[in-house]
């Protein structure tokens, strides 16, 4: 039986508490810079926090996968899973948006669990059914064949390349498919987890695949392992940042060059954790995450859920934000600190799950 890696489900939990944070802030409009998305090019700690996810299923991929895997008999079944996990999770975010926002007139079709949905399908059929040499080629081909096509490839009603919001190619090929009316922007002629830039995204899906196949490798000792996480983690960061100078690190867009950085950052991140917790033993500091990365989808959902009916609740026209924190902090404290409480509220439901070892999976 596989040991499970202990770092990543901490990795994993410190990602589902972040998100959580920056998702339930008080006030959207008072909000400390590195809690907020970047406007459109350039990267803030908050921006990294999705592709971890997806470099997180990735490593995932590989540590449940790989030993069935080996067994072409398996493959069939192995698949049929891995399709029936991915419409799963498109079908909770689906559900979620229609129960807090009932109606189809703006439902929104893409969407984070809808990404990381396709990514899982795609990034597990690849690892099945072929070698890490084919998935090289195809991060390598993801990458530059993305960034030809958005940098040089005419958009078809302006006739022009363009990176810009509302008239770069993944945009018009989003309002061709879902029509405005199911976009997330305000103005519904964009959506930051489009269908073209889903492409990126499976790279950074395969980005994690690689790391984790090296991650297990038995011909390596452990230092070795990190040293090389490490070399390679910092390699990807600057090649994004070299890569930036002509195709921006945007989020939005999932760049090529957002992909090399972003996956850089987190493969660096996984090397500490691991460094730290699984070779070195220090695992006290790993009991708020634990509950968090055992449960990322109920994490998730919850997420959307207790914010949504907390600030329901009024007492004569005011929120319990607006009596508890807004009159003694300042804007952008008061904001923060009702994220943090809506973190630790969820953290506590997690812990009840956690110490009764119930886990909900897709």
């Amino acid at each position: 039986m596989t040991k499970r890696l202990l770092s990543l489900d901490v990795f994993r939990g410190i990602t589902v508490a972040a998100m959580v944070l920056v998702n339930d802030p008080g006030d959207w409009g008072n909000i400390y810079a590195p809690l907020e998305h970047s406007k459109w090019n350039g990267c803030t700690p908050t921006d990294l926090i999705f592709p971890t996810f997806l470099f997180i299923v990735g490593v995932s991929i590989v540590y449940s996968m790989e030993r069935k895997a080996a067994e072409p008999a398996n493959h069939a079944a192995m698949l049929w899973g891995a399709l029936r996990r991915g419409l799963i999770l498109i079908a909770i975010s689906l559900g979620i948006q229609l129960i807090l926002h009932p109606g189809f007139e703006h439902l929104r079709f893409p969407g984070v669990l809808q990404r990381i949905g396709l990514v899982f399908i795609i990034c597990a059929l690849l690892f099945i059914k072929t070698s890490q040499k084919v998935r090289d080629w195809l991060f390598a081909i993801l990458l530059i064949g993305y960034y030809m096509l958005m940098s040089f490839v005419p958009v078809p009603d302006t006739h022009v390349a363009s990176l810009d919001p509302e008239t770069n190619m993944g945009a018009w090929l989003d309002r061709l498919v879902f029509t405005t009316n199911h976009l997330w922007s305000e103005s519904h002629t964009w959506d930051p987890e489009g269908l073209l830039g889903t492409l990126p995204a499976i790279a950074t899906g395969l980005f994690g695949i690689r790391v984790g196949t090296w991650l297990k490798r038995k011909d390596r000792d452990d230092a070795t392992k990190v040293s090389w996480m490490f070399f390679y983690g910092i390699l990807a960061v600057v090649s994004g940042l070299i890569w930036d100078m002509f195709f921006p690190i945007n989020k939005a867009l999932w760049t090529s060059s957002f992909v090399l950085y972003a996956g850089g950052w987190s493969t660096i991140a996984l090397a500490a954790s691991y460094w730290l917790i699984d070779v070195q033993g220090r695992t006290r500091f790993t009991t708020f995450f634990l509950p968090f990365g055992m449960n990322a989808i109920t994490a998730y959902v919850l997420s959307d859920f207790i914010p949504h009916y907390i600030n329901k609740i009024k007492l004569g026209s005011s929120t319990l934000y607006q009596i508890l924190f807004q009159p003694y902090l300042s804007p952008k404290n008061a904001s923060a600190a009702y994220a943090i409480i809506m973190t630790l509220l969820i953290w506590v439901v997690m812990w009840i799950l956690y110490k009764r070892r119930i886990f909900i999976k897709v």
